[in-house]
């Protein structure tokens, strides 16, 4: 008990330093600011707003650069237009002034009067179309205006059409254009802006331009361009003064300038897109309107362009001004645009700070994985520590109690007493198997389960199976059977144990859940061919169909017994054609050979198949599942936990195979699996143990014997039996065809006769109406001529009672019957007692089981046991003497090194492991220093001291606890050896024979 609390306290210290080296693990940089990244996030939308912000901005000036541009653009294409056009006017005026100073003061006469004038002016009108009128006003002066008047009829007359009063000079109008008749008379100079006009225009030479006016007739606004003309040509570079004095006239046309933006307008494309304001503004703090309307408020007032007008004049400046009739459209491309990018940024946004996040929580959940696991990995260890405990505090008292027991029926017993200690003995290991069961799923859950790989006999390992149910399937009187192939292996490579604990529990299941019919193994190679049977692949069925096979009453069934079966593959119309195949492949077995030790593997192929009470359908779901019964009603009817299949399941699918099940309520079910192993090299197998082979005797080679059974499949598994033994049968339905098949042996050839050596009867096939009088057909096989030694005849049976055999006996069987089930080394037994051929086993007192090599191992060994259990003390010490060992017992890990120091005469130590003070595994460590030291002396020159040149005794854990993890414990502390208890002989023998040589007894 020292030693569990010690474990427990070191257990759970361990515990918690590894929560608390979880907890303690550091952040990440993403942990370590997760606090930050909601503040991030927020900045970051501030930002993609700020930036979408911005780029709205930029689209939007930037449109309104293009849109000034293209407002620029056509204003200045306007402005060029107007202005090339004004010009061509300009020049066209200039061109009839000439015209007027050529023909009317070159020419005498007069070439042009006013009618010539109004017709020229009226045809060349379209090359003025900017014009609505020219005029020419002659220069008259004061003294010539009398003359001038009674010349042309008329009187000079003021802009309001009344005389003109006395002025130095005058210039009336003399010739005119049609279309401005109407100021025919007048006085161009009797207005003081026109009379300024004419004035610079006679000093300048140039065309000269007046100020905005309402046109009359049309009272649109207009200007008057006005040319001098000179009767005189001009020198070169005339002053003034000769120019005053070389003019006689003025020319002069109205422009319309209304009309002439509108006809330009016009001409243009979008036309309605822009305003266009026309303005004189040679006084810039009163700009005169020429076109538009000066108080219009509509369109876009925000953004207007100016562009300069040259029409000839330097005097008098002009400009164009334009704006969008309409304001600036909503610019949704860089609405668009911003609120694209705002979205994308706050996805880009979103989807880092989601991906911030998640490794946040990845990380979270990594650590909380992480403390899960250590957590997890203590509960393992505690799991374990506490399987080890439960085991050893279990095993410990069920130690002494089986100990006792065995050492209680070797004493001389009554009947009564022999059957009450035995039935304790068998409760006491039904309890052990149990807990061996519950720790196997345990160690499987755990992944704690190993497989040994070891060289064993598949067959030798099935009939010990068949030997632990022989009684009870010969009570409820049941046919169990084990068929193998002959091209299974004799030898193999992997775990007997477990390939025995599968079978055992397959086969327990079986006999137990059956109450008529038969159990039958069956094993052979899962090759393609076989695996297909009549075109059905075996595989889990699950309960396939409830169809049974139709039969009318007292029809037998195919099967071993006769009784129907849940699945047809162990019927003779299935199991003849793997005894064919067996039969055909017999001349290629060499080459088969061959290929198959190229092959590391054999993949087996085992089912086990009862006639029992089938699993309901509705249970077939769970039938695996740890702790389950298929129903609730079966663990009180039948007994169990219902792990057995659970673990065999495991254990399986460890060996690298699947396991299946067919089953029909009320019908049987079939178990099926399949199993990898190791093929074992010929040079392995002489390096066997002898436990481990198959001991049959050779004896029988040779022998002919006849087997009579109507069951073809049964006749099939005692032939498979027989052939084990090296015996020849031949099979026959009845008692008369094996006699009349000894009657055509007798008679065939006189000088060459092979009677049978033997004849094998099965106890159906001598009480189905066969019983005639054996003796008398004896008899009549005697009269052939000859005399030959009758053959033996043998009954096979599977229960056999008092009365039965009496009448067997009469009949002429011998006295021996064959029991079923049936196994090699039983059937080779009953021949030898029969034929007394071979040398017949030792009678009297002999120990079972191998107790003959452990008493040859043991005796007079000198052995230690080491133990603070008084009981174990006293059955390890009863179960060593039993095979004449010298045994000391201590009951402490101290007082074993006190016996051990060196020198000493013992030969081994078997030692416990928890103990109080000091353990097992301590107690071994200081053991081997001190061997250590010892040797090392050796080495220094005291040789001989050791026995065998140096020390060494082998050192044996004897323990409850039968966790793996505790035997590498022990092998790491100097350990030799491992036993288990409570003590079983053949594991005592595997454990002491790889120290010990046997020695014969005397």
């Amino acid at each position: 008990m020292g030693g569990n609390l010690k474990m427990q306290s070191h257990h759970s210290v361990a515990v918690r330093l590894n929560e608390q080296m979880g907890a303690k693990k550091g952040f990440t940089f993403i942990q370590a600011y997760r606090a930050w990244f909601p503040k991030l996030l927020m900045l970051w939308i501030l930002v993609m707003a700020y930036l979408s912000f911005s780029i709205y901005n930029y689209m939007d000036a930037d449109n309104k650069v293009r849109r000034v541009e293209v407002l620029s653009s056509m204003c200045d294409q306007r402005a060029r237009m107007l202005q090339d056009q004004f010009n061509v006017s300009v020049n066209h005026v200039h061109a009839l002034a000439i015209l007027v100073s050529t023909f009317h003061y070159l020419k005498n006469p007069s070439a042009i009067d006013q009618e010539t004038f109004a017709e020229y002016t009226a045809r060349t009108a379209f090359e003025r179309p900017l014009l609505s009128g020219v005029a020419y006003a002659q220069r008259v002066v004061n003294s010539e205006r009398e003359s001038f008047e009674r010349q042309n009829g008329w009187t000079i007359k003021t802009m309001e059409r009344e005389p003109s009063p006395i002025r130095d000079e005058y210039a009336p109008v003399i010739f005119s254009q049609e279309t401005v008749s109407y100021i025919e008379s007048i006085d161009m100079m009797s207005g003081e802006e026109d009379r300024e006009n004419i004035l610079r225009a006679r000093a300048t030479g140039k065309a000269v331009l007046t100020s905005p006016f309402r046109l009359l007739g049309s009272h649109h606004l207009g200007v008057v361009l006005t040319f001098p003309v000179y009767k005189s040509k001009l020198p070169p570079n005339p002053t003034v003064e000769e120019r005053i004095k070389a003019a006689s006239g003025y020319l002069g046309g109205a422009f319309d300038v209304e009309s002439l933006v509108e006809n330009l307008l016009g001409q243009l494309a979008g036309n309605q897109a822009i305003m266009v304001y026309v303005y004189d503004v040679t006084n810039s703090s009163d700009p005169l309107i020429m076109y538009g309307h000066q108080y219009e408020q509509d369109g876009d007032m925000s953004l207007l362009h100016e562009s300069k007008l040259d029409f000839g004049d330097p005097f008098r400046k002009h400009q164009m001004i334009c704006r969008y009739h309409h304001r600036a459209p909503t610019s949704w491309t860089a609405i668009n645009t911003a609120f694209l990018f705002f979205v994308i940024g706050l996805l880009v946004g979103y989807i880092l700070y989601g991906a911030a996040m998640h490794i946040v929580k990845v990380e979270d959940d990594f650590r909380e994985m992480e403390e899960l696991k250590v957590r997890a990995e203590a509960a393992d260890v505690a799991k374990s520590q506490f399987l080890a405990t439960v085991s050893h505090e279990i095993r410990t008292p069920m130690n002494g109690i089986l100990g006792m027991l065995a050492l209680l029926l070797d004493t001389a017993l009554s009947g009564t007493q022999r059957d009450y200690a035995q039935t304790a003995q068998a409760c006491g290991k039904a309890l052990i198997a149990l807990i061996n069961e519950v720790l196997d799923r345990a160690k499987i859950e755990a992944g704690r389960l190993e497989l040994e790989q070891v060289p064993f006999g598949i067959r030798s390992i099935l009939d010990d199976v068949l030997s632990l149910f022989s009684e009870k399937s010969r009570n409820m009187g049941l046919e169990l059977a084990v068929f193998v192939s002959d091209k299974v292996p004799e030898i193999f490579i992997g775990d007997p144990g477990r390939f025995r604990q599968i079978i055992t529990n397959l086969v327990g299941n079986s006999i137990k859940f059956t109450e008529r019919g038969h159990i039958f193994v069956k094993v052979h190679l899962a090759e393609p061919s076989t695996t297909m049977i009549n075109g059905k692949l075996m595989t889990c069925l699950n309960g396939g169909s409830d169809e049974g096979v139709q039969t009318s009453d007292g029809c037998q069934f195919k099967t071993l017994s006769g009784c129907e079966a849940a699945d047809d593959q162990n019927s003779w119309d299935t199991f003849k054609h793997l005894i064919a195949n067996e039969e055909h492949r017999t001349d290629v077995s060499s080459n088969v050979a061959a290929n198959n030790e190229a092959s590391e593997q054999v993949t087996l192929m085992v089912s086990v198949e009862d006639t029992g009470i089938g699993i309901p359908l509705r249970a077939q779901e769970r039938v695996f599942m740890p702790f389950m019964q298929a129903d609730s009603s079966t663990s009180r009817h039948y007994g169990g936990t219902g792990i057995g299949l659970s673990i065999s399941k495991c254990l399986v699918e460890l060996m690298g195979g699947q396991i299946n099940f067919k089953s029909r309520p009320h019908i049987g079910s079939t178990f099926s699996f399949t199993a990898n192993f190791g093929r074992c090299k010929e040079n392995a197998v002489s390096d066997l143990k002898k436990p481990k082979l198959e001991d049959l005797p050779s004896h029988f080679r040779g022998l002919r014997a006849i087997l009579v059974d109507g069951k073809l499949v049964r006749a099939a598994v005692t032939e498979y039996h027989l052939k084990r033994l090296g015996i020849l049968v031949e099979v026959v339905s009845s008692i008369k065809m094996a006699v009349a098949f000894c009657g055509r042996n007798g008679s065939a050839t006189s000088g060459n006769i092979v009677p049978p050596d033997i004849i094998l009867v099965e106890k159906d096939a001598w009480i189905s109406g066969e019983e005639c009088d054996l003796n008398k057909q004896h008899l009549e096989w005697k009269q052939n001529g000859h005399i030959y030694k009758l053959p033996k005849m043998m009954l096979i049976a599977t229960n056999f009672g008092k009365g039965e055999f009496d009448k067997a006996k009469a009949a002429g069987f011998a006295d021996t019957v064959i029991m079923k089930p049936l196994r090699a080394s039983m059937v080779a037994a009953c021949l030898q007692q029969v034929l007394g051929i071979g040398k017949k086993r030792q009678q009297g007192k002999e120990l079972p089981n191998g107790s003959n090599f452990l008493q040859s191992l043991l005796s007079g060994k000198k052995i230690l046991v080491v133990d603070d259990n008084m009981v174990n003390r006293r059955v390890a010490a009863g179960a060593l003497k039993k095979f004449r060992a010298d045994v000391v017992c201590v009951d402490s890990g101290k007082a074993a090194l006190n016996l051990l120091q060196i020198p000493h005469n013992f030969d081994a130590c078997f030692m416990d492991i928890q103990m109080p003070e000091m353990d097992g595994f301590e107690a071994t460590r200081r053991i081997r220093q001190m061997e250590s030291m010892a040797n090392g002396e050796i080495n220094g020159g005291l040789e001989g001291v050791a026995r065998n040149g140096e020390w060494h005794v082998p050192v044996l854990a004897m323990t409850a606890d039968v966790i793996h993890a505790t035997y590498d414990e022990c092998r790491k502390c100097g350990m030799d050896g491992y036993v288990s208890k409570p003590f079983e002989e053949e594991n005592l023998y595997q454990a002491v024979a790889k120290f010990f040589k046997s020695k014969p007894d005397s």
